[in-house]
């Protein structure tokens, strides 16, 4: 412990005398979460002491196999090939599910801390395990509350580091990747609606109200209220619709639509 600064030395400190825990693994421990208190402790409570132990240094093995040669992080080339080991496709839905149980800040990038810290959420400790435990991250998708906090999730993970906005191409990128589990059939027109008559970045509140719209307005319209509070480019989108004949007085054009 005396390689350590004085404040990494005082959060040992403080991890052992709170959770009676000895020096190896109260380092271990916050070194697996980047020195963060809490994550440390969240460690402890998941795992027995001597399981949680083995696995982070398991983990930190599988982590360094991946991370880049030059920044400690894990970056799109990597991510390409765990993605190769797990026998999953990059561009695949998944990886989301993936990051956002990594609570992962930025697209294609995973830190120590969430590599390590996410894996020992989903009590992965080997490539074996983690390419086992695909299918149930997958099934997630289908259970409408994860799949409301995935897709939140996904505007602050796909969006450009410091910005407010999502860019249209990725949000169209996304919300097609997304939408393509839920099957919302206006998805495409409201891509296309975007790209012609919007071409900004996406902001929060539309990104959230659009799942809300999806969810609970029937896509023939035929329950779309104008007098609620919907975001200026959803009652836009609603227009466009209309003015395009897409829908027409409760009805789709597409009669191969269903909800």
């Amino acid at each position: 412990m005396n390689n350590l600064g004085r404040g990494r030395r005082d959060k040992v400190q403080q991890f052992m005398t709170v959770t009676g825990a000895g020096e190896k693994f109260a380092i271990q421990a916050l070194k697996a979460t980047d020195w963060h208190l809490e994550g440390a402790f969240n460690v402890l409570h998941r795992q027995p002491r001597i399981e949680a132990l083995a696995n982070i240094k398991r983990l930190d093995e599988l982590y360094h196999q991946y991370k880049d040669s030059h920044i400690d992080m894990i970056l799109a080339d990597g991510i390409s090939y765990l993605c190769n080991d797990l026998r999953v496709d990059p561009q695949d839905i998944v990886m989301l599910v993936v990051s956002w149980h990594m609570e992962a800040a930025t697209m294609c990038e995973f830190s120590r801390q969430e590599f390590v810290g996410g894996l020992l959420s989903l009590r992965i400790a080997s490539l074996e395990k983690f390419r086992e435990r695909i299918p149930f991250m997958r099934s997630e998708l289908k259970d409408k509350q994860k799949f409301g906090d995935i897709y939140d999730f996904a505007f602050d993970w796909a969006k450009e580091k410091g910005q407010k906005s999502l860019a249209l191409d990725t949000a169209i990128g996304m919300w097609q990747l997304l939408f393509a589990e839920k099957q919302w059939p206006l998805v495409d027109y409201w891509c296309q609606f975007l790209q012609e008559r919007h071409n900004k970045a996406i902001s929060r509140d539309t990104w959230s109200q659009l799942l809300e719209f999806a969810r609970n307005i029937d896509p023939t319209l035929s329950n779309y209220d104008p007098e609620r509070a919907w975001p200026y480019l959803i009652d836009e989108f609603v227009d466009y619709l209309t003015e395009n004949g897409i829908i027409q007085k409760g009805k789709s054009s597409d009669s191969s639509y269903k909800h």
